[in-house]
C-alpha cells in the first residue's frame, strides 16, 4: 500500500521548502491536505509529482511548487475571504481554507464542481464553498475578496474579477505568454490594480482568460 503521508513529507522537503517557502501555515496545510485524493483515481501515483497533472479537458492541476509559492505571496491571513478560481477537484481550495475564514471555489465544469464540494466534505473542510459558473466572472455575489487566485494559466485578467477585489486586496495570476509564464501578484488601490512579477512557472490558459477572449468583448 502505498504511504501518500510520506509522499507528502518527501513533496514539502524536496519542492515546498527548497522553493524558499517556509511559512508555518503554508508548509502545515500541504502536509495536511492529502492531495492524492482531489486527483482522478487513474493519476493518485502522480499525485505528488514535481509537474502539472493533467486532469483532462484541457485542465492541469498546477505543480506544488506553484501553488506554494502563490499562496506565499498572497499571505492569507485567519480572518481574509478568498477566492480560487478553477480548482478543479478542490486541493486548493483545501489547502487554502486551512489558512483564511472562508474560500469561495468556481468552476465551470458542473460534474468536477460536485466532485469538489463533496471530496472537501469528506475531508471535514467547513470554511470552503464551491459555486458552478464562468470562471471568468468569478462569484460577484459572495465579494469582494481579500484575495483571489487564479489555478491556471492567464493571457489577461477579467475586469469582472479585478472588480470583485477589495480595495487593497491582492490577486495572483499566472500569465502566459507563448512558452514563457510568469506568476505576478496584483494589488489594488484606489480601484486600480498594479502589477509585480514574482516567479516563473507555467499551465494551459484556461477558458475565458485567453487574450482572444478579451478581443471578442
Amino acid at each position: 500500500m502505498t504511504d501518500f503521508a510520506a509522499r507528502r513529507r518527501t513533496m514539502v522537503d524536496t519542492q515546498i521548502r527548497p522553493s524558499d517557502v517556509t511559512k508555518f501555515p503554508i508548509i502545515e496545510a500541504m502536509l495536511s491536505v492529502p492531495r492524492e485524493s482531489f486527483v482522478p483515481d487513474s493519476q493518485r501515483e502522480a499525485a505528488y509529482v514535481d509537474g502539472l497533472i493533467d486532469l483532462g479537458g484541457g485542465r492541469s492541476m498546477l505543480e506544488p511548487r506553484t501553488l506554494a509559492k502563490m499562496l506565499d505571496v498572497l499571505n492569507i491571513s485567519k480572518d481574509e475571504m478568498v477566492l480560487d478560481i478553477a480548482p478543479a477537484m478542490g486541493y486548493s481550495t483545501a489547502v487554502t481554507a486551512r489558512m483564511a475564514e472562508l474560500v469561495v471555489g468556481v468552476e465551470c465544469d458542473e460534474t468536477l464542481a460536485t466532485e469538489a464540494q463533496n471530496l472537501l466534505a469528506e475531508a471535514e473542510v467547513l470554511n470552503a464553498i464551491i459555486h458552478v459558473g464562468a470562471l471568468e466572472q468569478g462569484v460577484a455575489e459572495h465579494g469582494p475578496y481579500d484575495a483571489i487566485m487564479v489555478q491556471g494559466g492567464v493571457e489577461q485578467v477579467p475586469d469582472a474579477l479585478l472588480d470583485q477585489l477589495k480595495d487593497h486586496g491582492r490577486i495572483v495570476c499566472l500569465f502566459v505568454n507563448g512558452n514563457l509564464g510568469t506568476v505576478r501578484i496584483g494589488r489594488k488601490t484606489g480601484g486600480r490594480v498594479s502589477w509585480r512579477d514574482v516567479f516563473n512557472a507555467n499551465a494551459p490558459v484556461l477558458e475565458g482568460f485567453s487574450a482572444e477572449c478579451a478581443f471578442s468583448l
